[in-house]
């Protein structure tokens, strides 16, 4: 999203276009390996919304498809709205049944507007769309509007005033909005519907345990009947909510909300909700500087377990902007990584850093080199042949390097191993080590001849990876959808999907049968075997 000045030509027509059936197998081998279709498990949801699963590994129970074909595609933002040439707009996640349903959270208007639509997976047909009356917080660029699945399959659709729909049957056709939920009492929203809608705004995605219950950010921007101040909800399966602010979570009354389009995350026991505090201005009130927080809540209560206050490594006060989509990564060692914003974007060229912290927060372990607006992917070790380290997961993490920020414009990819060390030759801070990285194969001709070698930006902000085939999958400014393959380090498939433009960051999602999923310019395309 830093560096590019100009936008390519917009893709063509948008509109839905269906195409050859997808992999609809019960079991599927490859290489030797076998993993059971989604389709088999006893839940309802297959990618559960941003990162795929609660604990935003990114990692898919199915196999990729090939990227050998668009299937079909549909427009995520009926209305894109061009800052200087640039989509600087962040979208949902696509939203995936096990039964292969894909639900598309889609903008209507130029600054807002929702609705959800819900495909067929594998032919692109038309099931149902319902138009969500949600409305977005004060912002700057647009932030996510963010469904998401619960285990039993229910659907959770973003609404007014801190309210929540809940549909049911999501793989049914022609369904109509679902009953409402409100974390502070659905009767004190009813009787003061206004008052709510002016003042309560859902802030972030949605994020659903293994029970159905569901987690978000909320920001207050005014008086309102119950005097809620910003923080994080918690609705259970029977519709009962409870919440807590984050400035007493955090005992700091300059943190005022989480931070927009950061996704709470569960530990993988469920017990343990890890959320951001930031602030609405960098300066607070009476001209206090402000911190920002990672906090670990009791997911029941979501009374404070414990909090750290962010720092880079240089010593700084990290930043946790709006503007970015850096979601907590839960590893499956029950470690937290969280991706900042330093405290002097020249100190580290724009990058930011993947910080890395103990399950409870208590210890602070070493940080990955780029983190601003990524939320990093876990990678199981025995996907990269080449590793012989003994970290049992691996990360993986977008690895631009701005050249308008300092930086060479060698955008890349990595994979770091979360328990090793190397030394960063920019900071001299100790960093997570590099096993693999690879660098994008698009040059960018706006920062040619001054800086050789410079590529187009990685634009994901959570990555899909895809253990059965040793590969990932990820999306690039210069318009094409990559899959790299960690045993062989190197881009192994590849396919248009537009002609580039400059946008914020949007992720990849495989569905069900195997469908890989990507948006580039405002439309979400799925792309298969032919």
């Amino acid at each position: 999203m830093f560096g590019f000045r100009t936008r390519n030509v917009r893709s063509g027509s948008a509109d839905i276009s269906p195409a050859g059936s997808g992999r609809s197998a019960v079991m599927e081998t490859l290489e030797g390996r076998t993993l059971l279709s989604a389709t088999t498990t006893a839940d309802g949801t297959f990618w559960a919304g941003f990162g795929g699963d609660a604990q935003h590994s990114g990692i898919s129970p199915q196999i990729s498809q090939a990227l050998q074909k668009i299937h079909w595609h549909t427009q995520v933002d009926r209305t894109p709205n061009l800052v200087q040439s640039q989509l600087f707009i962040h979208y949902g996640s696509p939203v995936i049944t096990a039964r292969n349903t894909v639900i598309v959270p889609v903008k209507l208007g130029t600054d807002g507007g929702f609705r959800v639509v819900a495909f067929d997976g594998a032919t692109g047909k038309w099931k149902w769309g319902i138009t969500s009356d949600y409305q977005l917080p004060p912002h700057g660029a647009v932030p996510s509007f963010s469904p998401s699945l619960g285990a039993d399959g229910r659907l959770y659709i973003p609404g007014p005033g801190g309210t929540v729909y809940v549909v049911k049957h999501p793989d049914a056709n022609g369904i109509g909005a679902g009953d409402r939920s409100a974390f502070y009492g659905l009767s004190h929203y009813v009787s003061n519907r206004a008052a709510y809608n002016a003042s309560v705004f859902i802030d972030t995605p949605i994020t659903a345990d293994k029970a159905g219950n569901v987690f978000f950010g909320y920001q207050v921007t005014g008086d309102n009947p119950l005097q809620l101040q910003s923080g994080v909800a918690r609705i259970s399966t029977s519709g009962i909510g409870n919440y807590a602010g984050v400035a007493a979570a955090t005992g700091d009354f300059t943190a005022d909300k989480v931070p927009q389009n950061s996704a709470p995350a569960l530990s993988k026991d469920g017990k343990i909700l890890y959320v951001a505090a930031n602030h609405t201005n960098r300066i607070g009130v009476a001209g206090i500087r402000s911190h920002s927080y990672l906090l670990a809540l009791d997911s029941t209560t979501l009374k404070l377990i414990n909090k750290v206050m962010l720092t880079d490594p240089t010593g700084g006060d990290a930043q946790v902007p709006d503007v970015s989509t850096a979601s907590p990564t839960v590893g499956p060692d029950g470690d937290v990584y969280f991706g900042v914003l330093e405290s002097s974007p020249s100190s580290n060229h724009g990058r930011g850093w993947l910080l890395h912290f103990s399950g409870n927060l208590k210890q602070t372990k070493t940080p990955g080199l780029f983190g601003w607006d990524d939320t990093a992917s876990v990678v199981p070790a025995s996907m990269v042949p080449s590793y012989h380290g003994t970290s049992k997961y691996l990360l993986l993490s977008k690895y631009n390097n701005y050249a308008d920020n300092g930086g060479s414009g060698i955008n890349k990819l990595a994979i770091l191993d979360p328990n090793s060390e190397q030394m960063d030759p920019l900071t001299g801070a100790c960093v997570m080590k590099e096993v693999e990285t690879i660098a994008g194969i698009t040059p960018d001709p706006h920062w040619l001849p001054d800086h050789p070698g410079a590529v187009k930006e990685w634009c994901v902000n959570t990555i899909a990876v895809d253990p059965a085939s040793d590969s990932v999958l990820v999306n690039s400014e210069d318009g094409v959808l990559y899959r790299w393959n960690l045993g062989t380090n190197t881009f192994s498939e590849k396919i248009r999907l537009t002609a580039g433009v400059t946008e914020a960051y949007t992720p990849t999602a495989i569905g069900a049968d195997g469908t890989v999923f990507a948006i580039q310019d405002g439309v979400l395309f799925a792309v298969g075997r032919k």
